[in-house]
């Protein structure tokens, strides 16, 4: 895989079965859905490039849902891309299910996004001329698989989808559309889902609607989902809030209120711009 973190020759880990850099052990338990060490993403060369992740270490438990906060060029969107296997790392390790998907090839990944990966994403991308329940099984009739019809009535009536079901997208409003976008992220029971802004093209009820309902799949239906969001009030509903400034974390708080978010980001503006000043 280009790009692909370099191993360093030690001792095998028995639990992942891959090599880890001196002093940078996995974390043992089995509640870490997804796990980044020494997480490494550099564009460009010399003294051109770009560090967009420098040595994160970071892990995700299962069954919560976190938000990545961060200005813009921060890292927070890198951090999620290359955790999905979307993007390369330039060094360090990602461990999913027990492998290092640094090592993975193309298809391999491909196949992990398929079946262990969700996405939800801002902008939607349902197909116009489908239903909402052929949206919703798109993931299993593209791999070929029958849908559980079970765990489809589940997710329909959690997002409170029941009475949309022979809808097609155009006749949904965008909240609706987004429950939708939601239902088919977790149509194939994901190991873990990424929401990229997911509400950033809602209105403020809507958005409210959508949040709550990837809480509810945390809380009732056990996914574990990690949103990328600029916004501290949608940042309130996860479990848990990461800040990102200059490829790095700068705070992580369990709980956290949109205050205490808001306050955080205005201090790293703060650092930011004071930092700046002096390298002048």
């Amino acid at each position: 895989m280009t790009g692909a973190a370099r191993h360093v020759a030690r001792p095998t880990d028995t639990a992942y079965d891959i090599p880890l850099p001196p002093g940078r052990e996995p974390a043992r338990h089995s509640s870490v859905a997804i796990e980044a060490i020494g997480l490494t993403k550099d564009y460009g060369e010399g003294a051109a490039a770009v560090h967009a992740l420098r040595g994160v270490d970071v892990s995700f438990e299962r069954g919560r849902f976190t938000a990545i906060m961060g200005p813009s060029g921060s890292g927070k969107s890198t951090l999620m891309h290359t955790l999905a296997g979307l993007d390369s790392a330039t060094a360090g390790h990602i461990l999913f299910d027990g492998r290092d998907i640094t090592t993975m090839n193309d298809r391999e990944l491909t196949l992990l996004r398929r079946r262990r990966i969700g996405f939800i994403f801002q902008s939607f991308n349902l197909l116009p001329m489908f239903t909402a329940e052929q949206n919703i099984l798109m993931p299993l009739t593209l791999a070929g698989a029958k849908p559980d019809r079970a765990w489809l009535r589940t997710l329909v009536r959690t997002l409170g989808l029941e009475q949309r079901m022979d809808h097609r997208p155009n006749e949904l409003s965008g909240g609706q559309q987004q429950r939708v976008a939601i239902a088919r992220a977790l149509i194939a029971k994901p190991g873990i889902v990424f929401a990229d802004e997911p509400t950033g093209n809602l209105d403020s009820v809507s958005s409210a609607e959508v949040l709550e309902f990837l809480k509810r799949s945390v809380r009732e239906l056990g996914q574990t989902i990690i949103m990328v969001t600029h916004d501290a009030v949608a940042a309130s509903y996860a479990d848990r809030a990461i800040i990102f400034a200059d490829g790095r974390i700068v705070a992580d708080e369990n709980r956290p209120t949109a205050e205490r978010m808001n306050e955080l980001l205005m201090e790293e503006r703060r650092r930011s711009t004071a930092d700046a000043m002096t390298a002048r």
